[in-house]
């Protein structure tokens, strides 16, 4: 039983986010631990869940989410070997898509980056990055040692956010409760069992970009890439780069230092289109569909054009290309060759194989 004090201690937290004030890293990484060990009850576990979100997440408060998560919360694996990389959506987006960065995330392992994918099932989405890939056949509910064979021998592979077996105590548990975005969006998918240093990573606001990066480098991100894309009018967006407007990019350099710039998809060939060219499918089957037939070149130009667009900063951060317009071109002719489809058909074989032997 959770002892006065504690409830008081906690409450008081609470009411400090609900007068806008900021916690320190430590502050939050104490709170976010109790959260993850359940010994709140719930009604204060989802009050303080709430009150940050609604607030706005610092830097310090994100770090501390982070901390918490990923020591007490995270099953690792040691892929210190090899120049892992990371790519995936935030969630929480005003603008819903096709699972864009899923794709993307193939069509850049087809092209020789390693790729330690870390998602879940839809929370704020219709259908997340674990679900399409299950309906794709990847086998998701692998243990991390099988995951981490799977990036070893195939260049790719996934962690279940939402799986006991990543995530133990209580990711997985308060993913499976709530329906709404949170903190745990970002700290959560930075939680990644491979310690990725290099990554890819949109956002759901403008506000957001700057602050990851910052938030990337503190917890010891080397190369990173996060950004937000508007539409065409700039009234809403996606937690990826834009075919349809400008998208805002923060870049991580390995020095520390933190560069922004606007990327135009005119300023790379590529034509604006609109929302509608975008969105996702009602249910996981046709949106495994779309995915493989952006992966075969089947898909239309649209889909086409933002699957590359998303792989090229992956090849940036991987040092395989020296721009994102190099990127793109990249993109499109392992698409051509059938590479990405490829890629696909291995990490299936692999993942089930390597879950069957763990």
């Amino acid at each position: 039983m959770t002892s006065e004090k504690s409830l008081q201690q906690f409450g008081k937290m609470i009411t400090l986010l609900q007068q806008r004030q900021h916690l320190t890293r430590a502050q939050s990484a104490a709170c976010w631990k109790q959260v993850i060990e359940n010994t709140q009850p719930a009604l204060q576990q989802g009050a303080f869940l709430a009150a940050l979100n609604m607030k706005g997440e610092t830097e310090d408060e994100i770090a501390g989410s982070y901390d918490a998560i990923f020591h007490s919360d995270t099953n690792k694996v040691d892929l210190s070997h090899l120049p892992v990389v990371e790519n995936c959506g935030t969630g929480m987006d005003t603008l819903k898509t096709f699972n864009i960065s899923t794709a993307a995330s193939i069509v850049a392992a087809a092209g020789g980056v390693f790729m330690a994918k870390h998602g879940a099932r839809a929370i704020t989405s219709r259908c997340g990055t674990v679900d399409v890939l299950e309906a794709l056949g990847v086998d998701v509910a692998c243990d991390v040692e099988a995951v981490k064979r799977s990036i070893e021998n195939v260049g790719i592979g996934i962690f279940n956010g939402m799986s006991p077996l990543v995530h133990p105590e209580a990711l997985f548990r308060i993913l499976s409760q709530i329906r709404f975005g949170s903190t745990l969006n970002i700290a959560g998918s930075l939680a990644n069992p491979a310690s990725p240093r290099l990554a890819v990573r949109g956002v759901w606001a403008p506000e957001m970009v700057r602050k990851t990066a910052a938030t990337m480098a503190t917890i010891g991100y080397k190369r990173a890439i996060v950004v937000f894309g508007w539409n065409k009018a700039e009234t809403a967006g996606i937690d990826e780069f834009s075919t349809m407007g400008v998208s805002q990019v923060a870049q991580l350099h390995e020095d520390g230092s933190i560069e922004t710039y606007d990327v135009k998809p005119e300023d790379l060939g590529i034509r604006r289109v609109e929302h509608s060219d975008l969105m996702p499918k009602e249910n996981v089957m046709d949106a495994a569909r779309l995915v493989r037939d952006a992966l075969e070149g089947a898909g239309t130009s649209a889909q086409q054009d933002i699957v590359c667009l998303n792989a090229a900063p992956i090849f940036v951060i991987a040092q395989k290309a020296a721009t994102l317009s190099e990127g793109v071109e990249m993109a499109r002719a392992i698409i051509k060759k059938g590479w990405a489809a490829q890629k696909l058909d291995d990490w299936v074989a692999h993942q089930q194989s390597a879950c069957k032997t763990a």
